[in-house]
């Protein structure tokens, strides 16, 4: 039997503010994964299990490092994490063919990660796709828009998708979506740099435009005092840089104007198809306060 080596008291604290990082965005990992996530760098599985052992808040339920306040939560949890494994796939190879198109069609778009649920482990089928995306300064509203448009073309063929009040829409489900765009200029140096910021980085999986990634925690070290295991990801899932992109005469900077007036239009509706679903609205203001203040259309 392998040695269980007891975490230091910091060690404990870190697993506890990992477990609290997962729950607020409604998903938990097993000790292991949990041990490769956690805040302050990585520790070996046998130091979070003691670590919870130690702790009167938290626990392992259906191999899930949980708060007990979650523990209502777990089967759900559970269910989201077994569906991955069988729905997940489909949907990520569709997302490396968006974003082959997107990037070629649009040569202001630097890097490109996926987020959300596909990246994170917990991905169903009524699921949209979060994309992050790095963009050259001027250029974040016609990126949402490019976003936007391509991905009701594409969803116009997945008509049949299953979807839920967040990924419901009036012509095609919601399937592509743009969750964080950043111009480069706001990345060196990020406004934000707290633990939440790093997480996201830490769980994004790039798969366009990795040495934007790398240029931009290489210029936050403020990113790697929450997970130094930043400095370190790899970037399993990229694409080949097409060999052809439109042209950037095709997209001056002062159409970026024009593309905020049509996105936040286009926001706005949307927001208005989910007036009578309160959920999915609180949802979505969830989401935005955690990207404060990176978020579009706030004014």
């Amino acid at each position: 039997m392998a040695a269980v080596v007891a975490p230091s008291a910091a060690a404990s604290d870190r697993v506890w503010q990992t477990v609290a990082l997962l729950g607020r965005r409604g998903f938990a990992v097993p000790p292991r994964r949990l041990a490769e996530l956690c805040a302050g760098g990585c520790l070996t599985e046998s130091q979070v299990r003691w670590a919870v052992a130690r702790s009167p808040d938290l626990t392992i339920a259906k191999d899930l490092v949980v708060d007990h306040q979650s523990i209502g939560h777990v089967a759900e949890i559970r269910h989201r994490a077994l569906t991955h494994l069988t729905d997940s796939g489909a949907y990520l190879e569709m997302t490396l063919r968006f974003v082959r198109t997107l990037v070629q069609v649009a040569p202001f778009v630097r890097s490109v990660s996926i987020a959300g649920s596909l990246a994170s482990g917990g991905f169903r089928e009524s699921d949209d796709v979060d994309l992050n995306l790095i963009v050259d300064d001027g250029y974040r509203h016609l990126a949402y828009v490019a976003v936007n448009c391509l991905g009701v073309l594409h969803a116009l063929s997945h008509r049949a998708k299953p979807v839920d009040d967040l990924t419901r829409r009036p012509l095609a489900p919601r399937l592509m979506t743009a969750n964080l765009i950043l111009e480069r200029s706001q990345c060196f140096p990020l406004q934000r740099q707290d633990e939440d910021m790093a997480f996201e980085l830490l769980i994004a999986e790039p798969v366009f435009g990795p040495d934007v990634i790398d240029e931009l925690i290489d210029a936050n070290e403020g990113l790697l005092g929450h997970f130094p295991q930043l400095a370190g990801k790899r970037a399993n899932l990229l694409i080949e840089t097409p060999a052809r992109r439109a042209p950037s005469a095709l997209f001056p900077r002062f159409l970026d104007g024009a593309a905020r007036a049509v996105g936040k239009t286009a926001w706005r509706y949307m927001q208005w198809t989910r007036r009578n679903r309160p959920e999915a609205l609180a949802r979505v203001a969830f989401v935005r306060s955690t990207m404060q203040p990176y978020t579009l259309f706030d004014r």
